[in-house]
């Protein structure tokens, strides 16, 4: 009788009305249970029986209930579901197919059928594909994935490489070769430079070599002329190839190969920059002082050059840092070529940590694998002097680019790094101000002010304030008009010296060579094609790390049989844990809560303060080494479990007092000061 009555209606949705709603992301857990997570960081607990009805990372409404005086998420409307274009597994029930999203978090075993042109027959139990959420259950009562692709079977051994760059849609191959390249005609007047001494350094392996020095002394120092290698000669504006390349934006590159950004036989052939062979090249000459700083009398040109060494970094590092290299004896001419390279690496070094900004010395890590793709080993490779001569050459070039692009024609593409999140910024200075910082104020909004803050956290003994602070920056990004650069601490940057792996040098480029022309420059780059170059530049970060973590699971599984232990970092901690990375090899692995101490209750793991305490004394902060070993590698998630390699020290409140009266009185037998640092009482 009560059946389509209104007025009951009525009064179950004033009912409803009348519940606290709240909006926030679906944080899934491994036990069926969730969280709903709000903005402002409240959290309310989701029963296994609603959690069917949402996933993990849905955005959502949720009534807020109370029972049994605790409160309850109860989701009610969908506004952004976490999944939509994804990676799954297939799985066979009863002859149907399924797919099992490729998500650490998410174990739904979705009901789903392939698109018109699939044959279902095609896929097996275990097979990678490409999917849609095409029906989800808070609307629709259960959700259903529509499979748009097959990637590759379950045991093929090449399946990371071919996942990872369809998960983040990124191309597999190179792009389609022409039978015949030719070079675009141009009117640009070419110096002929041949004859001189020009050099490439790059890895052993490096076919596409896009950037050649020479150096000679000069009245102030040194005149240093920065050749780069000239794809748009072959390239023209807006033909297919060019279409191609600014879709691509960047040459791919991850372990154990690439995709380039433009035909091999242009990038690893007729534009690299090969020894004895005559290259078209754009240059840069600029003079470096004798302090390191750059002349503004840098000037743009167009030449022709032959590389007279096609030298390797390990060669050139071991000759200049032991005196000798076992397997490279350069001539007399290549000689002092290098060490006026070295020369200017140290000046302009030292000149850019007193003047800019200078990166942390911290290793590359990179895998040796055998023909199967199996890791054979992992070398971790430090930032040796000849890497860091390539590079402070190549960082002058693009600072001169940087200025030559802002005064004409005030656009390219540009680095621009912004420093600290404006969101973030009051509490950037919050922090900076309880720490004592020599600048906290709106100041380090201020390139100058950024430097100065940097340089003073760069000369701390421990890095836990510089694992925090970056928390509260921003990341780089592309634009079309100038802007600093706080990263680097400089006033513009605009990179040029990469094109054959990079569409936006190669956008540079043009202009550049327009300048020189003397004729009319390509149109100002659309806020399209920045957002595209920024957002290509984050997905290879993001497929590169992907790469990685399943390969580093694969290669570190073997070591948790015998208990090997690392020396780590800490390098973020959550309310669960802490992220360590480790130190030999670069794998990041997650330290449980539990595995810190078994007591949960008495351990609080403090994002907010980058430390984790026990029984409220901190043990942990960001930036700490310690030693761990690893306790399971699981190869579904591409992720590492580690555990302490020593239990906590654990001592009682008395033996802590102790423990510190003694110390007071070791000082005061030593002559030492009784006071001791806040963080010791």
């Amino acid at each position: 009788m009560f059946q389509d009555n209104p007025l009951l209606a009525q009064l179950k949705q004033q009912l409803r009305d009348n519940i606290p709603k709240k909006e926030g992301v679906v944080r899934g857990s491994d036990r069926g249970f969730g969280f709903l997570e709000t903005d402002n960081r409240e959290s309310y607990f989701i029963p296994p029986m609603q959690m069917k009805k949402v996933m993990h990372g849905d955005r959502i409404t949720a009534l807020i209930r109370t029972e049994n005086e605790k409160e309850q998420a109860e989701p009610d409307t969908l506004i952004t579901p976490f999944l939509s274009r994804f990676v799954g597994r297939i799985k066979i029930i009863k002859d149907r197919l399924n797919v099992v999203p490729d998500h650490p978090v998410l174990k739904e075993v979705l009901k789903a059928r392939p698109i018109k042109g699939l044959d279902e027959k095609l896929f097996k139990e275990g097979d990678w594909v490409i999917a849609n959420l095409k029906r989800h259950a808070l609307n629709d009562g259960s959700h259903f994935a529509e499979i748009n692709e097959h990637i590759t079977s379950g045991d093929d051994p090449e399946a990371p490489w071919w996942v990872v760059l369809r998960r983040h849609d990124l191309p597999r191959q190179a792009p389609e070769e022409n039978e015949a390249w030719q070079e675009e005609a141009d009117e640009l007047p070419r110096e002929d430079l041949t004859s001189l001494p020009f050099i490439t350094i790059d890895g052993a392996s490096t076919k596409d070599m896009d950037d050649a020095l020479y150096v000679e002394s000069h009245a102030e120092g040194w005149k240093l002329i920065v050749a780069i290698a000239d794809p748009t000669a072959y390239v023209a504006p807006g033909s297919a190839l060019d279409l191609e390349a600014a879709k691509r934006a960047f040459t791919v590159y991850l372990p154990g190969r690439n995709i380039p950004m433009i035909p091999r036989t242009l990038s690893d052939e007729l534009c690299s920059l090969v020894e004895g062979e005559a290259r078209h090249t754009l240059c840069c000459e600029l003079v470096i002082r004798a302090d390191g700083s750059l002349a503004t009398d840098f000037r743009f040109f167009a030449a022709t050059i032959c590389s007279q060494g096609r030298l390797i970094y390990d060669e050139v590092s071991d000759l200049l840092e032991q005196g000798k290299s076992e397997s490279f004896n350069p001539s007399a001419t290549i000689l002092e070529q290098l060490k006026a390279l070295k020369a200017i690496t140290e000046a302009r070094h030292e000149w850019r940590s007193k003047n800019a900004l200078v990166f942390g010395d911290k290793p590359d890590y990179n895998f040796e694998l055998d023909e199967e793709g199996a890791v054979v080993a992992i070398h971790a490779e430090p930032r040796r002097i000849a890497n860091r001569m390539v590079e402070e050459a190549m960082i002058a070039a693009n600072v001169c680019a940087g200025e030559f692009l802002s005064r004409t024609p005030g656009y390219g593409i540009f680095n621009v790094h912004p420093g600290f999140d404006p969101e973030k910024l009051a509490g950037a200075m919050e922090l900076l101000t309880n720490h004592n910082a020599p600048i906290a104020d709106e100041r380090i909004n201020t390139l100058e002010g950024f430097c100065e803050l940097r340089r003073w956290m760069d000369a701390l003994p421990s890095p836990f304030l510089d694992s925090r602070i970056r928390r509260y920056q921003t990341y780089s990004v592309m634009s079309a008009k100038p802007g600093a650069h706080f990263g680097l601490g400089l006033p513009a940057y605009a990179t040029w010296t990469s094109p054959i792996r990079k569409y936006g040098d190669m956008v540079n480029h043009r202009i550049i060579k327009a300048l020189i022309a003397g004729k009319e420059c390509p149109a100002e780059p659309a806020a399209e094609l920045t957002q595209k170059l920024s957002e290509s530049r984050r997905l290879n970060r993001f497929a590169e790390r992907d790469i990685a973590d399943w390969l580093y699971v694969r290669f570190l599984a073997p070591s948790i049989a015998s208990g090997t232990i690392y020396p780590a970092e800490i390098i973020d901690i959550v309310r669960g844990g802490m992220k360590v990375r480790l130190l030999d090899n670069g794998a990041v692995a997650f330290i449980p809560a539990g595995q810190i101490f078994s007591d949960r209750k008495r351990l609080e793991c403090s994002w907010d303060d980058g430390k984790i305490y026990l029984d409220k004394e901190a043990r942990f902060e960001l930036g700490q080494q310690i030693n761990v070993k690893l306790k399971d590698a699981i190869e579904a998630t591409r992720s590492l479990v580690a555990t302490l390699a020593e239990p906590l020290d654990v001592r009682t409140q008395e033996e802590s007092i102790e423990e510190l009266e003694q110390e007071v009185r070791e000082a005061q037998a030593n002559g030492q000061p009784e006071t001791l640092a806040d963080d010791e009482i």
